[in-house]
C-alpha cells in the first residue's frame, strides 16, 4: 500500500502536489455552480499533473458545498481517470464506523487504487448542528478508526462485517491541527496531513511530534507526512491580494457566527473592518502564499523547505470559480507539473 500513499513529484516540484476543495460557493452563485466548478477542475487538474485531489466535510456553512464527501467523491470519480480521489476528511465522530467503511469500500470496489480515505476527530461545524448529526465524543476517535480500520479489512470483532469486502482497502490518513492526531497517527504507523492552512503556528510542533512518535507498520516503513497550505495565484500580485481577501472576509465572518458565501472582491473591499477585524484579516493574509505563479512557486517551495513536508496539498477557497481554475492553472505552470 505504500505505492498508494506516497507520491511522485513531476517537473519542478520537490514534492508531489495536491488539491484540497471545499467546493466553495461564491457570492451570488450557488451549489450546482460550486460542483459544476470541482468537476471541471479534477479534470484540469488530473491533465495538469496534481497527485491527488480531496474534499473536506464541512456542515452548516452557506460558502461549502462539500458536506458528503462519499457522494462528491464518487461522482468526481466519474469525471476523471487516473488522479487519486479522495476524503480530506472525513470527520468520524460524525459517523458510526461501519457506514465510513462501507462508503469508501464501495468506492474502492468501483475505482480501485485510486481512492484515499482521511479521517479527521473535528465535527466541522458549530456545536448546535454537530449536536443535530446526533454522533458524537472526538475522545473516542483512536477506538472508532481502529474499528473503521478493522471492517475494511475484514477482521472486526463479534462476527460483524461490512461490506463490500475487498482484497484491500484504501489508505488511511489521519488529519489534523495539533499534536493529537499527529502522535495518533505516528503509533499507527499512517500518513498524516497537517492543517497548516488554518493552524500554521503549530505546523512545524505537530510534524517533530508525528515523526519522532512514528512506528514502522505494514502500511508504512518511515513517516509520510503532508501539510495542506492555502495558496491564490493570479496574473498579477495585486489581483491574488484581492482574491485572498475575500476568503479572509469569509473566514472572518465564520469566526463571528455569521457565515456566508465568499463574498466578491468588492464586498471585501468595502467591508468597514473595525481594528479587532483588521488585525484577523492581516493574520489570515500573512499565511496565505499568493502572488504570481513565479509567486507562489517560490513560497510553497520555501515552506516545504522549511517543514521538510512529504508533499502540498493547496486550497485555493476564492471568490468565482474562473479565479480558483486560473490559480490552480498557473500554480501547475509555474512548477511544470505536466513533466514527468
Amino acid at each position: 500500500m505504500t505505492d498508494q500513499i506516497r507520491g511522485v513529484a513531476r517537473g519542478r516540484a520537490d514534492v508531489p502536489l495536491s488539491i484540497l476543495d471545499l467546493a466553495t460557493v461564491s457570492t451570488g452563485g450557488s451549489a450546482t455552480d460550486a460542483l459544476r466548478t470541482s468537476t471541471d477542475l479534477v479534470r484540469r487538474a488530473e491533465r495538469w499533473g496534481y497527485h491527488r485531489y480531496w474534499v473536506a466535510e464541512h456542515h452548516g456553512m452557506p460558502s461549502v458545498a462539500s458536506s458528503s464527501p462519499a457522494v462528491l467523491i464518487a461522482h468526481l470519480a466519474a469525471h476523471s481517470e487516473t488522479i487519486r480521489l479522495g476524503s480530506g476528511g472525513v470527520m468520524l465522530p460524525n459517523h458510526p464506523p461501519l457506514i465510513v467503511a462501507e462508503q469508501f469500500a464501495t468506492l474502492h470496489a468501483l475505482h480501485p487504487g485510486r481512492i484515499d480515505l482521511g479521517l479527521g476527530r473535528a465535527p466541522g461545524t458549530d456545536p448546535a448542528t454537530a449536536s443535530a448529526m446526533r454522533r458524537g465524543d472526538a475522545d473516542a476517535f483512536p477506538e472508532e478508526v481502529a474499528a473503521l480500520a478493522a471492517f475494511l479489512d475484514g477482521e472486526a470483532p463479534g462476527g460483524l462485517q461490512s461490506y463490500p469486502l475487498n482484497a484491500d482497502r484504501p489508505p488511511i490518513w489521519l488529519l489534523g491541527s495539533s499534536g493529537f492526531s499527529a502522535q495518533l497517527a505516528g503509533m499507527l504507523g499512517l500518513p498524516f496531513a497537517f492543517a497548516h492552512h488554518f493552524s500554521a503556528e503549530n505546523t512545524e510542533p505537530a510534524l517533530e511530534l508525528y515523526r519522532t512518535r512514528f512506528q514502522p507498520s505494514q502500511w508504512l516503513d518511515k513517516p509520510y507526512a503532508m501539510i495542506g497550505v492555502n495558496a491564490v495565484a493570479a496574473d498579477t500580485s495585486e489581483q491574488a491580494l484581492r482574491l485572498a481577501r475575500t476568503t479572509a472576509l469569509a473566514m472572518l465572518r465564520l469566526r463571528r457566527g455569521r457565515p456566508s458565501p465568499i463574498p466578491s472582491p468588492e464586498e471585501a473591499e468595502a467591508h468597514p473592518y473595525a481594528e479587532v477585524e483588521q488585525t484577523f484579516v492581516d493574520g489570515y493574509l500573512r499565511n496565505v502564499v499568493k502572488g504570481t505563479g513565479a509567486e507562489v512557486r517560490a513560497g510553497l517551495t520555501a515552506l516545504r523547505d522549511r517543514t521538510e513536508a512529504d508533499e502540498l496539498m493547496i486550497t485555493t477557497g476564492v471568490y468565482g470559480g474562473a479565479n480558483r481554475l486560473r490559480s490552480y492553472e498557473l500554480i501547475a505552470q509555474a512548477f511544470e507539473l505536466d513533466l514527468p
